[in-house]
This record gives structure tokens, sequence and C-alpha cells, in this order.
């Protein structure tokens, strides 16, 4: 998912915004509204190049699907 929706990023913000500085919380498909195989796209992204807000801190949780493994469930820390 290469660019998320304006809601997507809206639903996201709202997320990380209620997290206090530095805090670890997680992020998981049903909290964007997305199927797995859409949130391992987008989670994938910010694996590498970090996300709104906050850096993945821990190992994903994945799912498999069809003897594919997709990441279900991200750590993350929001960023001061």
């Amino acid at each position: 998912m290469e660019n998320p929706s304006s809601e997507l990023l809206e639903k996201l913000q709202s997320i990380v915004e209620r997290q206090k500085p530095d805090a670890r919380f997680v992020i998981m498909a049903p909290m964007l509204g997305l199927d797995t195989q859409s949130f391992d796209r987008l989670a994938t992204s910010w694996l590498q190049q970090g996300g709104p807000g906050f850096l993945v801190d821990g190992i994903p949780f994945r799912k498999v699907i069809d003897g594919q493994f997709y990441i279900q469930r991200l750590t993350v820390r929001r960023l001061a």
C-alpha cells in the first residue's frame, strides 16, 4: 500500500496522538479497517522507513494465510 488514503492516515494519526511520547503500543489491521494483506504491505514500509510519528519497536506478529506469512500486528514506539 504505497499511498494510504487520507481516511486511513487520519485513523493512524488519531491512534498515535493518543499515546505519550516514547510510549510503546500496538497497531493491528482491524484498528485501521484493513485486511491482513493490506496491513502487511503498509507495515512492511513502516519496518523499512518508520511510520508517521513512530518507529517499529519489536518483532512483527505474523499470521499464516494460504501458506504465506503476513504481518498482522506491530509493536511500535511513538517518537517524541
